[in-house]
């Protein structure tokens, strides 16, 4: 869990460090909580959390404050990941017909993953991270498809900021995360077995548009001893280049 969010001396920093307080799994928080999470004094907060609910991007609840319907609005006109998921939509539902396992779309931020869509697995309990969640780019599947095929810069810029990891699996050492690039650009695909979570094996492709750059990936995933790559890749593989074909047709903007 965050302890602290960094917090600006502006009214808007103050109001931005408040709404990143909010973590994956948060339903609502109390006004002693966001205090503990932002270090904003109470009265500066009790106003904040009056303003932002007044534009219903907070709302009141019995146990404290909620993100509002407001900032679910503003998250559905993220043009590029709203449209890149529309255009997903169809492929990632074959894929997961035809592996049975669970399915991802994910994009690039910073150092991390962004999950933008899912399709869990019927049959298998389902696992972090939900939509909208992220990890850190070189634990994941997803992570490894990107840094592979994009431009080098992110790659370094990536590990001046050095590889914290999130399980025991975890590469935290150059060298080896470096190796592992190289054996994702010799193959074509992307693979991590509990690096990410545990108890979950990833395989994934990249996403490129009509520039062809990597714009994101998709990912077959599940339990380790039913993830497969070789059996997977194929079906894995010709998702990732009809999405890509699909995303190409739609322009460079992408």
């Amino acid at each position: 869990m965050r302890s602290h969010v960094s917090v600006s001396k502006s009214v808007l920093g103050k109001a931005v460090a408040l709404l990143n307080a909010y973590e994956p799994g948060d339903e609502s928080l109390s006004l002693a909580e966001l205090h503990r999470r932002t270090g904003i004094p109470k009265t500066t907060l009790h106003r904040l959390l009056g303003e932002l609910g007044e534009w219903k991007v907070l709302e009141r609840t019995r146990q404290g404050y909620r993100l509002g319907m407001r900032m679910f609005e503003w998250g559905q006109l993220v043009s590029v990941q709203r449209s890149l998921c529309d255009a997903a939509a169809p492929f990632l539902a074959c894929l997961s017909e035809a592996t049975r396992a669970t399915v991802n779309l994910a994009v690039p931020e910073g150092p991390d993953v962004v999950y933008i869509q899912k399709i869990n697995a019927l049959d298998q309990p389902r696992k972090p991270p939900r939509v909208g969640g992220r990890l850190p780019m070189h634990c994941t599947a997803l992570g490894k498809a990107i840094l592979a095929h994009d431009l080098p810069d992110r790659l370094d810029a990536l590990v001046s900021r050095g590889l914290v990891g999130q399980t025991p699996r975890s590469v935290r050492d150059l060298v080896a995360l470096r190796a592992e690039i190289e054996r994702v650009r010799a193959c074509g695909f992307a693979e991590e077995r509990e690096e990410a979570v545990v108890g979950v094996a990833c395989v994934a492709a990249p996403v490129r548009n009509a520039s062809g750059v990597v714009v994101g990936a998709i990912s077959v995933a599940g339990h380790p001893a039913r993830i497969d790559a070789g059996r997977v890749w194929p079906t894995l593989r010709a998702t990732a280049l009809g999405l890509s074909r699909t995303v190409g047709r739609r322009g460079p903007g992408w």
